[in-house]
């Protein structure tokens, strides 16, 4: 009897117990991570720290027009356009793959995006992301170049993302960057004569650093430059560095830019941007981007 009394009366202390282990295997932790460092999978040019969601699909066109300094004579540059068509794909939610097509130089690139680590609220201070791309020149004709060899088509470019909230409207991003170039074009005379031999190494190293920052709800300003470390010295090559704003509407981020390279592919723009800003070669752009 006194058994049964003491068991009666424990009955609602070990079902709390119960309960409250029960609670404790159901809990999942609560997800610490930093959200919408980035908008869109680019700042402008240089890819941001945004990956696409798993099985999120992204088309994206982007262009870039002729220089404006021309005036009325070409429309400010909108004549002359050079497009580029891309597909990113969200393999799984840390892995994005695309693929595009580039005007610039009849380009082929295929990418790989993949977060190594994720900014957290109270952890980690940065999001470091890593991207690998291939691209193939198809431009290149056998008439130009009689050795020519479908590796000399292939250029490679690797990159660590290094990305930092610091509030609710200001991101920034550096993005160490190594390519290489597997044909060093010769510098040419206005009647493609060879001027001297191109004496720009294969291997090349860049520092990309951009950012954005958050107007209202819907539109921010970006930016972002890339300073090409071993350029040679008597390259006709620049800087790349184009500022804009992102406006984005439902499915749709639609940026706006102004940028002296008109290459959209990553060793394109890192090492054939031909543009100076000082001299007005300043080419108007967009990329717009649509997720299914």
């Amino acid at each position: 009897m006194k058994k049964s009394l003491l068991s009666l009366l424990l009955l609602p202390f070990c079902a709390s117990a119960q309960n409250d282990l029960l609670s404790e295997i159901d809990t999942v932790k609560t997800d610490n991570r930093v959200e919408s460092v980035f908008k869109s999978l680019k700042i402008v040019n240089l890819e941001s720290t945004k990956l696409a969601a798993k099985g999120d699909f992204y088309f994206i066109v982007a262009h870039r027009f002729g220089y404006v300094k021309h005036g009325f004579e070409d429309f400010f540059g909108m004549d002359d356009a050079n497009t580029q068509i891309k597909f990113s794909y969200g393999v799984t939610n840390w892995l994005t793959a695309h693929v595009s097509r580039s005007g610039f130089q009849k380009t082929y690139e295929m990418a790989l995006k993949y977060r190594l680590m994720a900014q957290e609220k109270e952890g980690f201070p940065v999001t470091l992301v890593g991207f690998n791309s291939l691209a193939i020149n198809t431009e290149m004709k056998k008439e130009d170049f009689p050795n020519l060899k479908f590796d000399n088509r292939l250029s490679y470019v690797t990159q660590l993302l290094i990305s930092r909230k610091f509030t609710e409207r200001l991101s920034l991003e550096l993005a160490p960057t190594y390519f290489h170039e597997n044909t060093i074009r010769d510098i040419l005379d206005g009647n493609n004569n060879v001027i001297t031999p191109n004496p720009q190494s294969n291997d090349q190293f860049a520092l990309g650093m951009g950012g954005r920052y958050k107007l209202t709800k819907r539109w921010s300003v970006n930016m972002d430059y890339a300073a090409h470390l071993n350029r040679a010295k008597n390259s006709v090559f620049t800087n790349p560095l184009s500022v804009g704003v992102d406006l984005e509407t439902g499915g749709h981020v639609f940026q706006m830019h102004f940028t002296n390279s008109r290459a959209m592919n990553e060793a394109g723009f890192l090492g054939q941007t031909t543009g100076d800003w000082g001299k007005g070669e300043i080419s108007f752009g967009f990329n717009l981007v649509r997720v299914f």
